[in-house]
This record gives C-alpha cells, sequence and structure tokens, in this order.
C-alpha cells in the first residue's frame, strides 16, 4: 500500500499542478476578450475543468486513501473491543497489561501484576486484544500443519527450490595449451 502512495502521490500532485495552472491563465485574459457570450460559454466550461473538477478528484482520493481505511481500522477495533471474553490478555492505550477479570456494558475489570491489583478500565480504553492475536496465529499455524500433512499424506511433496550448480571457473586457452 505504501508503495502504491509512493508512486500516486507525485503523479497525482503533478497533475494538480498543470490544472491549477491551466485555471489561473484562463482568468489572465484580457477582459476585451471575455466579453463575446460564446467565449463565456467556453470560460464557465473551462472554470468547472480548471477549479471543480480537481477539488472532486481531491476529494476521492481523500476518502479512498485516508478516510476508508481509517473507517475500516476502527470497526475491527470496535468489534474486538465488544468481543472481549473473561481470561483474554489486553494493552490499554495507556500500556496497562492486564487480564479480563469481568466484563460490563461500557467498562471492564483487569488483572494486573504480581499483587493481582484490579482496575476497572472503560472499552474504548483497551486498543489490543493479545489472547485472540494469539488464537489468530495459532489457528493460522494448525492450518498450514494440516495443509502440510494432507499433502504429505497424499505423497505430494512440493518442490524445493534447486541448487544451482556451482560456478566453474574459468581456464584460460593458452594455460590449456601450455599444460599440453
Amino acid at each position: 500500500m505504501k508503495k502504491k502512495l509512493i508512486c500516486i502521490i507525485p503523479a497525482l500532485s503533478a497533475l494538480m499542478y498543470s490544472v491549477m495552472v491551466s485555471g489561473m491563465t484562463a482568468f489572465a485574459e484580457d477582459e476585451a476578450t471575455s466579453a463575446s457570450s460564446t467565449q463565456a460559454q467556453t470560460e464557465t466550461g473551462s472554470v468547472f475543468w480548471t477549479l471543480v473538477f480537481p477539488l472532486i478528484i481531491m476529494f476521492a482520493l481523500l476518502y479512498f486513501l485516508v478516510i476508508r481505511p481509517q473507517k475500516k481500522r476502527d470497526s475491527e477495533l470496535k468489534s474486538m473491543q465488544e468481543s472481549l471474553e473473561v481470561g483474554d490478555e489486553i494493552v490499554t492505550g495507556g500500556g496497562i497489561v492486564g487480564i479480563v477479570v469481568s466484563t460490563g456494558d461500557d467498562t471492564v475489570v483487569i488483572e494486573t501484576g504480581g499483587a493481582r491489583h484490579k482496575l476497572r478500565i472503560k472499552t474504548w480504553a483497551i486498543t489490543e486484544n493479545v489472547t485472540a492475536q494469539e488464537r489468530v496465529k495459532a489457528l493460522q499455524s494448525a492450518e498450514k500443519k494440516k495443509k502440510e500433512s494432507a499433502l504429505a499424506s497424499a505423497g505430494v511433496v512440493e518442490d524445493e527450490p534447486e541448487k544451482k550448480p556451482k560456478k566453474l571457473k574459468k581456464v584460460d586457452d593458452s594455460k590449456e595449451k601450455n599444460k599440453e
């Protein structure tokens, strides 16, 4: 995603610059030439293409590059906060690590430290569910192992990359002639 942004941003900025420059030159014409009605109609069309159209493009890019991904992250965070279970290890926005003891409507009681201190925090303060991430990693590794065992039981072995032969040293023809 970052590589795409790095490629897209300079091209778009160059496009926007050229459109803005052409928009500025459209308004720099003499008043005498803009008096006719046909040119007035073409100027309103050019105003749309030079001022309004680039703004529409900028707002569309802003939506797809900034707003939409942020909404997706927010919805994922909210679903994680709503799916907390007793026994999950969580991390708060302030960096407090604890284990969920009980959950309420908008609060969670966590247990921290070796002395088993209990804290009641708001669910919006929870930024990470460590236990859920570990579960996902375990499921992924289990699926990978299951796939590998299924392939092995079927007698299919994944091809290993072939080892490249060692490069042979070049031998000068003159040396070979001397040896003979």
